[in-house]
């Protein structure tokens, strides 16, 4: 006879156990790799980069990494793969990519790997940003960055864990042919062209007093520490590392808003200490003025098609567009006529044909 006791005790057997087959079923799939990597030879879907970018850093097996912030993301892994020779290359990607942040990933994957390349992609801002690492303060799912398995239940007890996440990474590696080489790519479905780029540019309607060259020179210094700190603590691996091709706008904006010479100043103070060390190469892409010019590449001031690239991706394979010690200086003499050219003569097309939407100053 079942007494209410035992039925109280059989409802609590039937959660646990509920409870458990649960979590059994996150642990065996682990769709963000929280845990190990692809189980059953399954390609891994990558779609979700906080979520899942710490644990592909712990639990894949790879040579060769993509840094950088969602400028980089629409690389083609295998292109890496294919010329310089590795296995396997994976992205470690953060979307604001400031240099804390990416140097937070980079221990992450040196804690047990000993990658043979880095592809790191600098972007300007990064190096005035602020050099601590932002994923707590920007709400990041840090209980799956860090070694903690008690804070774990979030991820083991989660419905959209098991009902959308693990059914979505079936369907995409077991049906629909997902290409893991094209990881958190944003790409599909963006446009890309002038009118496009225009309408995402909110042009300043005032021209501030430019800064000093140095105005960020805390901050500056000790991204360039956090960066030469990684080089140093590695040097069996070889970093390249690369400035992309940001349109026009990107230093029009810079221009207007008075960062442009301290932007340049700090593009050349990094890689001046990077060129420091035997295992760095450094190369730039943002004096390239038939990309950089042409708004069709672009779908705002930074983000360009994966063409482009690819583009930058076959330079640094064919040691193009590479920056030395002797040529770092004359690099930012061009570059400072680069941006009075931007501001004297190529945006003038734009102006002239009232096709900026500038901002409201007030």
């Amino acid at each position: 006879m079942n007494t209410p006791k035992m039925f109280i005790q059989k409802i609590l057997i039937g959660i646990i156990a509920l409870l458990l087959v649960c979590a059994l079923v996150v642990v065996i799939f682990d769709p963000f790799y929280h845990y190990h990597g692809p189980i059953f030879g399954m390609t891994p879907v990558l779609t979700d980069k906080e979520y899942q970018c710490v644990g592909t850093l712990r639990n894949f097996d790879y040579q060769g990494l993509i840094v950088g912030s969602s400028v980089a993301e629409n690389n083609n892994n295998s292109w890496y793969e294919e010329d310089f020779g590795c296995d396997t290359v994976i992205k470690a990607i953060r979307s604001y990519g400031a240099t804390a942040d990416l140097c937070y990933l980079l221990d992450v994957a040196f804690e047990e790997h000993d990658p043979e390349y880095v592809f790191y992609s600098i972007d300007t801002t990064s190096l005035s940003a602020s050099p601590e690492p932002t994923y707590e303060t920007t709400g990041s799912p840090t209980y799956l960055y860090d070694k903690n398995p008690f804070n774990d239940y979030t991820y083991l007890w989660n419905k959209d864990v098991l009902f959308k996440k693990i059914p979505y990474m079936l369907v995409q590696s077991l049906f629909a042919g997902y290409d893991d080489n094209l990881s958190y790519n944003w790409e599909e479905g963006k446009v890309f062209s002038e009118e496009a780029m225009l309408s995402h540019y909110a042009r300043s309607s005032t021209i501030s007093e430019m800064k000093k060259e140095d105005a960020y020179i805390d901050n500056l210094t000790a991204n360039i520490n956090l960066l030469t700190t990684e080089v140093e603590n590695h040097p069996d691996t070889n970093f390249k590392f690369f400035f992309p091709a940001y349109s026009i706008l990107f230093w029009d904006s810079a221009y207007r808003s008075g960062d442009s010479d301290a932007y340049l100043y700090n593009e050349k103070m990094a890689i001046k200490a990077l060129l420091q060390y035997d295992n760095v190469e450094v190369y730039y892409f943002k004096d390239n003025e038939e990309i950089t010019s042409n708004l069709n590449n672009y779908m705002d001031t930074l983000h360009f098609t994966s063409e482009i690239n690819h583009y930058m991706e076959e330079q640094m394979a064919a040691g193009e567009c590479r920056v030395t010690e002797d040529t770092v200086d004359a690099l930012f003499e061009s570059m400072h006529e680069y941006v009075d050219k931007i501001e004297n003569e190529l945006v003038k097309y734009y102006e002239d044909n009232d096709m900026f939407l500038y901002d409201v100053a007030f």
